[in-house]
């Protein structure tokens, strides 16, 4: 198994930490073809992500993030390269790997307690035992008042809560979150970006997440991964690091009234090389 080297940014002094990756992508890289021809999607993608490491991927749309991620979950196959979860090879969708995407996909006529527990069903669980973490993971994400209502009567952010709620009960050991804030509006997105990295970092869990939003990538996640325009190519990565917090990280609210955050802003911006046409 490799290793992620954990390096410190410019302006700190300290000894670089060697952690085991927990998830593994080596030269991987993705083509398709159409009418119109062959299309190089991704092109010779490396990239670790250590255990209870929190990564974010981002980039101009078409670049790839979302098809990587499929990748990684074992949804699509890559025309060349291999994933690796704990050593072992990525051939498909597993239950040690959740992926939470932009729509919740609830069942309207399930209650919020049984749409949690959906994919434990699908994966024949201990559906009593199911139903206890569900409710537990349910309270954990501020949905404890709401066991037994329907998703008709949630908002947009409650039915996210629930998702993720959803995602974590088979306990997997990589979460994989695909834009899952993007319906919502800027507040929301804001309130329940600190409820979910809670969640997630209590449990332990190594998460890959696809935005389009800098400020969240910076906020919600330890590393940030910019991918170029297509075909995909990881370009640069940058550690997120803010003085006076190397021993805890802060919430993401927090996080954006940091002096550092301005900067990386700036940095990433610069990276993802945006024009604005007038």
């Amino acid at each position: 198994m490799s290793e992620v080297l954990d390096r410190p940014c410019a302006g700190t002094v300290s000894a670089p930490v060697l952690k085991p990756s927990r998830i593994e992508v080596r030269d991987v890289s993705l083509r398709y073809f159409t009418h119109a021809g062959e299309t190089q999607a991704l092109e010779r993608i490396s990239l670790d992500v250590a255990a209870g490491e929190f990564v974010s991927l981002i980039g101009q749309s078409g670049c790839g993030k979302s098809t990587l991620l499929s990748i990684i979950a074992g949804i699509l196959p890559a025309s060349s390269g291999t994933v690796h979860v704990d050593g072992k090879p990525v051939n498909g969708p597993s239950p040690r790997i959740g992926y939470m995407l932009q729509q919740d996909y609830l069942y309207e006529w399930r209650t919020i307690l049984d749409n949690a527990v959906l994919g434990a069903e699908i994966q024949g669980l201990n559906l009593p035992r199911a139903r206890e973490r569900a409710a537990h993971l349910l309270h954990k994400c501020g949905m404890g008042d709401f066991l037994h209502h329907y998703p008709r009567q949630l908002s947009g952010g409650m039915r996210q809560r629930v998702a993720l709620a959803r995602t974590l009960v088979t306990n997997p050991d990589v979460v994989l979150l695909d834009e899952p804030f993007s319906a919502l509006d800027s507040q929301t997105r804001l309130a329940i970006a600190d409820e979910v990295v809670e969640v997630l970092r209590s449990e332990g869990k190594s998460v890959v997440l696809v935005t389009h939003d800098i400020g969240e990538a910076i906020a919600m996640t330890d590393r940030v991964v910019v991918l170029s325009r297509r075909p995909g190519r990881i370009k640069s990565q940058h550690l997120m690091r803010f003085a006076g917090h190397e021993s805890s990280r802060p919430s993401p609210f927090a996080v954006r009234g940091l002096p550092e955050f301005n900067r990386y802003f700036s940095t990433l911006w610069d990276e993802l090389d945006v024009h604005v046409e007038g």
